[in-house]
């Protein structure tokens, strides 16, 4: 698994510290705002979940994006957060797995592994969640970018054109489409990238035969009435 293998390289080191994220700085910001002790607990009560360490209340095996299964990663391959509220997300990175699905989640859900992505999108077009949304997955081996971005792995090898299948592009679109209304993000080559345009990598997924150009039309058709 090239793509994920590399991504490892780094990764945890560059997300191993947790320092305060965006709702560390508003909370305290909002409390020393108040002025007094019973207006502090009142505000305290209503965005207690905003307090660092504490995380917002969360179903188990709940899914960012209808129609995906639920797969989770190991723990220590990605750092839990409170995203959008902590780190703005505006990127969508896109990865493949140079291998098969099932080595890939073997992979994710090894500790020792040190990355992961929160998805991946199967050739027959099934997709799999292996890490909320919320969290800050160690996927792109660049810290400030696994911080904005939501990462998409893909079943298959950078050097196969057969690997992306009409199945892949369509759900894989469908589910880069939710995430961009979700997020407000553009659906263009600036904010849905490949993880070789990562700052610092070493990758070339998804390589020369991704066809950028099917998929961000099949994105744009997605985007007015997509679900998710």
């Amino acid at each position: 698994m090239g793509a994920t293998v590399g991504a490892a390289d780094g990764a945890a080191a560059k997300d191993g510290d947790r320092r305060p994220g965006r709702r560390a700085l508003l909370i305290g910001g909002a409390v020393a705002a108040v002025g007094t002790a019973a207006l502090a607990r009142e505000t305290l009560s209503r965005l207690w979940w905003r307090l660092p360490g504490v995380d917002r209340p969360r179903v188990a095996g709940a899914v960012d994006f209808r129609g995906a299964r639920w797969v989770a990663a190991s723990p220590a391959n990605y750092r839990r957060a409170d995203r959008p509220d902590d780190y703005r997300v505006d990127r969508i990175v896109i990865h493949v797995t140079q291998g098969g699905y099932d080595s890939a989640v073997k992979v994710f859900q090894d500790p020792a592994h040190g990355a992961a992505a929160h998805y991946i999108v199967r050739e027959d077009g099934r997709i799999t969640q292996l890490i909320r949304e919320l969290d800050v997955a160690f996927h792109a081996g660049n810290r400030e970018y696994n911080e904005r971005s939501v990462g998409i792995e893909h079943e298959g090898f950078v050097e196969d054109a057969a690997s992306f299948t009409d199945a892949m592009y369509a759900a894989s679109a469908r589910l880069t489409a939710a995430i961009c209304r979700r997020y407000g993000i553009p659906a263009d080559r600036e904010h849905i990238i490949g993880h070789v345009q990562v700052p610092g990598t070493d990758h070339t997924d998804p390589g020369r035969f991704w066809d950028w150009e099917k998929y961000l039309r099949l994105v744009r058709a997605a985007r007015p009435g997509v679900s998710g």
